[in-house]
């Protein structure tokens, strides 16, 4: 048969394979975190987060086109965009794999014959079927996210140097590395996860190029690898913008050039130092030099993707983070100026004191010129070490260090406590757990960190499993049917096992190329990122390329288990049956386990919660918004689906920025911009970002009008001196008021009308802080300027600092709360509640994303299903019937019952359905009520049973203290509840059961 054939049809079946499945289980809209953010900005061409993705745009859009106008598709279709692309990952890993077998093969001398061809191509669908069905990589393939695009960059690119090699004794050969220089340039547009396997790529061709290997010459081919990928990293993508903004600073500043002057001058003389470069480099017969320039000048060429960047940012579109409009801007785009660094060679401890800070210089673009400014780059501490680990300052991850590391009080973080964190916590937990994830099993998708019961690897032999985390011999149904659960019985990860050994045992040299590939893609990106605990979200995508490495083993297992089999069956047969069990071990396993779980075709909350959001508005509102997940999905709706474009969102984190403070001002279709009045001069670049608090013990409150233009005067006489001499504006006082014209509030129908009464003259309140932010600057000018005119909303999400102290005049209407002049007389952490407003947002407006039904719902889909729905519902409940709304108050429990989750999910969830089950009694509606009674307490009980054999299992561990705790809570409830019913036995069980546990957990 002809192997080439053969190995591209077995190629392409496996690509259809893995898209067909990866389009029939892609969500068919938007999701949580980056995805809405993505889609948006695909659509449109505009700017995403630091530091940008253009390339992963411009394809992306180009799939939008096949919604064929239907805006409710693009989404559906970007999606689409993925799969394929992760489809074309699984096909170039098949060859990969069948390139490497086949090498092996033919340097053993072995013919070409039918059962080596089996064998082979075996290997490959194994291998590169098991990747596809991984947990990582089938996240990853079915939404709009650059991952799948990244991880097609790095097969596509391994997949070329072994081409290379296979040619590289040829004419023209090294033209495939001109291709790699090229993908990998392109891949700078996707994400820089790509550019890790260069290292493996030098030592590929110095294995080629050499005839005799030495640990020196290894170690110089890896230096210079890691030189290559120094200088792609850091001297392309970052200096030669940084040059090109020092020639631009000096042609304008220093000889009074226009603005870009510089910048076209430099450009000038790279284009001819490349030019002089390729001349002088054909004219010498220099063929190294030659295939170096050529490769850096199609690096740059894949690398001007980010023109798009530059060209739209100029355009000013709704979606325009960082303003990347002018070089030095760029620049702190492209370097992710916006977020935190991590120390990475020297750095503090995290119970180092401050002692000083390092001061660097930044530029603004004014009028004419650039303007230097000092800003803050990092603090200087009493005590450092190197390899910093444990260095996060946050006060949660203080606490975090000292209990995971067992830090007494009154000791001081040592280096043995840094390298502990690194490898238990950065290695084990934040790397080890997701490979195993991948190859072993999962326990759940439940955020992990460090506890018994959540997102730990799982085997599903149970003896290993309990000596792993415990409790197996009591796991609740939920546990047990939970569609994240998913167990693989080592089976996949011992395949891979055998086939690195059988790699390494037949070609040392490709086995360390892979060896290479896997820890520069793993654990090199765990040394690099040096997370700091308590991530927002599980980060394993980061890791899908050493994974990728891996199932190149996982395919190379199945050449081990035959040559097992062939001592006892012939070889046909040896072959035929190891790629079968390989089969069945290893992709079969893979998918059957997680289909259930990956299967997002039926997931529409994401967008129905932003709708939501958007909803809970009125007309021409402007909605304060905080983190991704109460942004980036409302920014997809108005962007793609043209939903409620009439609100003017504003991100409250973003607006302590100085670009995102002028793009405010500006209107977005429907919506006018925010009424700030503040000249953008003011709040520039370096100045007022974050002023202090200092008491000038003014007598009563001050009015934050006459306030703000203390804050903004540029008089010293208004401002602090500071200890370096400079003068700086302050905060004097924490007392604001604000005045209120009662008649532009009932005018402009601000409060309900039963109370209209209530609204004070003034409103007066404490600042909450002891800083002001350009944010806090912002939200003051809207206050004085906006007049009641507007309506003005804050997302549920914003947390209580963000608020300037304006909690109390904040009323609840859903899933955001409205500023009112109606001060809430309620215990600390409760707000009003528009009641009305709430119950027609839940009968009329509120969609709820088919949770009740939902085979499966992520971490993030159920924390809104626990946190938010369930909050909303039972508030809006219990409010009606305090109210004597009894049939409203039936209406919203009833509803409750038919649209949230039919399962649970946590301990927390049975608390969460007090007021509805209350609610439910109390109108008469005791089906449903004891269904969810008998549900949430089955659920209880089980995981109490649970937690206790946990303690039994692992007394080391000590108990679920929160989870108990929550239960405890939830019988007290529910044994009250029910108290006031006549459903006498299901009271009689649940103070059985209060009697039960409170002997259990509560005596001495």
């Amino acid at each position: 048969m002809d192997y080439k054939k053969v190995n591209n049809v077995l190629g392409w079946l496996c690509a259809i394979i893995a898209t067909s499945v990866f389009i029939i289980t892609a969500e068919r809209t938007t999701s949580w975190w980056d995805t809405g953010e993505f889609i948006a900005s695909a659509y449109k061409l505009q700017i995403v987060h630091q530091p940008g993705a253009p390339l992963f745009l411009m394809l992306q859009n180009i799939f939008s086109n096949f919604a064929l106008g239907n805006l409710a598709q693009i989404a559906f279709w970007m999606n689409v965009g993925s799969a394929i692309c992760s489809g074309l990952t699984v096909m170039f890993l098949f060859w990969t794999i069948t390139a490497l077998a086949r090498k092996i093969i033919q340097s053993d001398h072995q013919s070409n014959d039918k059962n080596h061809l089996i064998k082979i191509m075996g290997a490959g669908m194994v291998g590169a079927l098991a990747y596809s069905f991984s947990d990582t990589f089938w996240y990853s393939a079915v939404e709009s996210e650059v991952y799948a695009m990244s991880s097609l960059c790095t097969a596509v690119v391994f997949w070329a140097i072994l081409k290379w090699e296979a040619r590289a004794n040829k004419p023209h050969a090294d033209r495939w590395l001109i291709v790699i220089a090229y993908i990998i340039g392109l891949s700078i547009g996707v994400h820089l996860l790509n550019l890790l396997v260069i290292p493996a790529i030098a030592l590929i061709i110095y294995f080629k190029k050499t005839d005799r290997t030495t640990f020196w010459g290894i170690s110089k081919a890896l230096f210079i690898g890691l030189g290559i990928l120094a200088i792609i990293l850091w001297g392309i993508i970052q200096y030669l913008i940084k040059f090109a903004a020092k020639f631009d600073l000096f042609f304008v500043n220093t000889l009074g050039l226009g603005f870009g002057s510089g910048i076209f001058v430099f450009v000038i003389m790279i284009l001819s130092a490349l030019i002089y470069g390729i001349y002088y480099s054909i004219r010498k017969g220099k063929v190294i030099l030659n295939t170096a320039i050529l490769a850096t000048c199609f690096i740059l060429l894949g690398y001007s993707s980010f023109t798009m960047v530059l060209l739209r940012a100029n355009a000013n579109p709704s979606l325009n983070n960082n303003d990347p409009e002018n070089v030095f801007s760029f620049l702190g785009y492209l370097s992710r100026e916006q977020y935190e660094s991590e120390p990475l060679i020297k750095g503090q401890y995290f119970d180092a004191n401050p002692i000083g800070i390092n001061e660097r210089i930044d530029y603004r673009k004014d009028n004419h010129q650039y303007t230097s400014i000092k800003r803050a780059a990092s603090y200087q501490f009493d005590r450092e070490t190197i390899f910093p680990r444990i260095y996060s300052q946050k006060p949660y991850h203080q606490y975090f260090y000292k209990g995971y590391l067992g830090i007494e009080e009154g000791r001081k973080a040592n280096f043995a406590d840094n390298l502990k964190f690194f490898f238990n916590y950065q290695v084990g937990h934040m790397y080890a757990r997701y490979f195993l994830w991948n190859f072993v099993g999962r326990q759940n998708d439940q955020q992990g960190h460090g506890s018994l019961t959540e997102g730990n690897w799982l085997s599903g032999i149970k003896a290993i499993d309990n000596l792993h985390v415990g409790g197996q011999s009591k796991l609740s149904d939920e546990m047990i049917h939970n569609p994240s659960r998913n167990t693989y019985f080592f089976l996949p990860l011992i395949i891979g096992f055998a086939g690195a050994l059988w790699h390494f045992k037949r070609n040392k040299k490709d086995a360390t190329v892979v060896s290479l590939l896997f820890m520069f893609t793993g654990l090199a990106i765990v040394i690099y990122l040096n997370q700091s605990p308590l991530q927002p979200r599980e980060r394993d995508y980061a890791y899908a390329g050493s994974f990728y490495a891996f199932a190149i083993w996982i395919g190379l297992g199945v050449f081990a288990i035959s040559e097992f089999f062939k001592k006892y069956i012939n070889e046909r047969n040896a072959n035929l049956l190891a790629t079968s069990l390989c089969l069945i071990a290893g992709p079969l396993i893979l998918i059957s386990q997680n289909w259930d779980d990956h299967n997002r075709s039926e997931k529409s909350l994401a967008r129905d919660m932003a709708k939501n959001y958007l909803e809970t508005c009125a007309p021409n509102a402007i909605l304060f918004t905080y983190g991704d997940h109460d942004t980036f999905p409302l920014w997809y709706l108005q962007e793609v689906e043209g939903v409620r474009r009439d609100v003017r969102i504003v991100v409250i984190s973003y607006l302590t920025s100085d670009w995102y403070f002028r793009q405010v001002k500006n209107g977005t279709y429907q919506a006018a911009g925010l009424p700030i009045t503040i000249p953008n001069e003011k709040v520039a670049k370096g100045l007022r970002e974050s002023l202090p608090y200092h008491d000038l013990n003014l007598a009563g409150s001050t009015d934050i009008n006459l306030l703000l233009d203390f804050l903004l005067s540029d008089s010293n006489d208004n401002k602090l001196q500071m200890r370096d001499g400079q003068y700086e504006n302050f905060l004097p006082t924490k007392s604001l008021k604000l005045a209120v014209n009662k008649e532009d509030v009932i005018r402009n129908k601000v409060v309900p009308q039963e109370w209209e009464s209530e609204i004070p003259k003034q409103m007066e309140w404490t600042f909450g802080n002891d800083y002001v932010t350009r944010a806090d600057l912002g939200l003051m000018s809207v206050l004085v300027n906006n007049n009641w005119k507007r309506p003005i909303y804050f997302s549920g999400m914003v947390p209580a600092e963000s608020l300037m102290g304006l909690d109390k005049y904040m009323v609840n209407e859903g899933f955001a709360k409205r500023l009112m002049p109606i001060e809430a007389k309620l215990e600390k952490g409760e707000s009003l509640i528009n009641v009305d407003k709430l119950y027609k947002n839940i009968v009329d407006k509120y969609a709820w994303g088919n949770i009740h039904q939902a085979t499966y719902l992520d971490t993030d889909s159920f924390r809104f299903a626990g946190m938010y729905a369930k909050e909303i519902f039972g508030k809006a409940a219990r409010t009606l019937l305090a109210k004597g709304e009894t049939e409203k108050a039936r209406q919203v429990a009833v509803k409750a019952f038919n649209e949230l989750p039919q399962r649970l999910y946590s301990m927390s969830d049975v608390t969460s359905y007090g007021d509805v089950i209350d609610t439910l009694y109390k109108t008469g509606e005791i089906k449903f009520a004891n269904q969810l009674v008998d549900r949430n307490m089955k659920f209880l009980t089980e995981n109490m049973d649970y937690y206790q054999q946990l303690a039994i299992d692992k007394p080391e561990n000590g108990l679920e203290v929160q989870n108990i705790r929550m239960a405890l809570d939830s019988v007290d409830l529910y044994e009250r509840i029910l108290s006031n019913t006549k459903e006498k036995d299901r009271y009689a069980y649940i103070a059985e059961l209060s009697n039960k546990y409170k002997k259990m957990y509560l005596s001495e």
